[in-house]
């Protein structure tokens, strides 16, 4: 690694992107990802949309707790 280094030329917000959505990669331990494809298989549908349906469910239930 350099002592310095020169930003002289760089632009201040150049990747910045307003309304940008990040998908975060979620890891789940090997059980649950395998109870998951299991499901899913099941189902016929991917484990994203299971994994989705789910938290879907349980921010309702949060929700109506409050």
């Amino acid at each position: 690694m350099k002592k310095e280094y020169d930003f002289s030329k760089g632009k201040r917000g150049k990747f910045y992107r307003p309304g940008a959505e990040l998908n975060f990669p979620i890891y789940l331990e090997p059980e649950i990802a395998d109870f998951m494809r299991n499901i899913a298989g099941k189902k016929g549908t991917d484990v994203e949309t299971i994994v989705n349906d789910w938290l879907k469910k349980d921010i309702g239930l949060v929700r109506s707790v409050r």
